[in-house]
């Protein structure tokens, strides 16, 4: 963590500190803020979710599972931003036979972000977001609706989230997946924003399989906090499951044996560096 860190915040202090970002206090979710024309900012996002998968025997056994990504952001207009993703799902060891993938796959995605009226203009600030994503398990379309309030010093967030997968390029049959989130965070001071988050996961597949484990509504909460240098930022969350809470407490015998891709916790942190 150190030889991460400390060469980007190295990196932050020689950049001018005129750049404008649009730092994400709320790791799941993105805001109603858009990058100024002509800005770019870089964005690495690092998840970690112990997990428990398959061993070559079948016996259920603890996995560290974790999951990469890196955004380039442009300020296309005052009100249009493009986004460039790279991701990187490390593959786990043969000695595992079964280790399900978690929300990213290693692959690219491109979307837009726009945002309507200036802040404050509207009851709640609005913003729309479409993504495209390809990667080694599939191919989707992504859509977000931002919803933005700010009171005061509190701001309160909210992506009304879906997702349309297709597991095969002759998209007859695929998956809907809904990740709507919701989150507040407070600014203490300019530098320091804490705040909280909920998350959900589920998925709905075409041909309508036993709902496992995997598929099933999961509900995350959990606390949050951003240091907001800004042209460089920090946000952190850790969230803990509060659905199906007594899953895998008993390994092979809830739910059957399995191997699972959302752990008791998951903790996401993301880095952000504007120029």
């Amino acid at each position: 963590m150190k030889r991460f860190i400390l060469p980007v915040a190295a990196l932050a202090v020689l950049v001018p500190a005129t750049a404008r970002a649009t730092p994400q206090p709320l790791p799941f979710s993105y805001v109603y803020e858009t990058l100024p024309k002509g800005s770019l900012e870089v964005e690495q996002y690092v998840d970690y979710d112990p997990i428990k998968v398959l061993d070559q025997s079948g016996n259920r056994i603890g996995y560290a599972a974790t999951q990469f990504q890196t955004e380039f952001e442009y300020g296309l207009t005052d009100h249009l931003e493009l986004g460039l993703y790279a991701t990187i799902a490390p593959s786990a060891p043969q000695t595992y036979a079964d280790v399900p993938p978690l929300t990213e796959g290693t692959g690219v995605k491109e979307r837009l972000r726009y945002r309507f009226a200036e802040e404050g203009e509207w009851p709640v600030d609005l913003g729309l977001y479409l993504e495209l994503v390809q990667n080694e398990h599939e191919v989707e379309v992504e859509g977000k609706i931002l919803l933005q309030r700010r009171i005061g010093d509190l701001r309160l967030v909210a992506n009304l989230w879906a997702e349309r997968e297709y597991e095969n390029l002759d998209f007859k049959q695929g998956d809907w997946v809904v990740n709507p989130t919701l989150g507040a965070t407070y600014q203490v001071t300019p530098l320091f924003h804490p705040g909280v988050e909920s998350w959900l996961h589920a998925e709905f597949p075409d041909s309508h399989p036993t709902a496992t484990f995997n598929l099933r509504p999961q509900v995350y909460v959990g606390p949050t906090m951003m240091f907001d240098f800004g042209n460089f930022w920090f946000s952190l969350g850790g969230y803990w499951r509060v659905t199906e809470v007594t899953h895998g407490l008993n390994d092979g015998r809830i739910g059957g044996v399995q191997a699972d891709a959302f752990g008791p916790f998951w903790l996401r942190m993301v880095v952000g560096l504007s120029f």
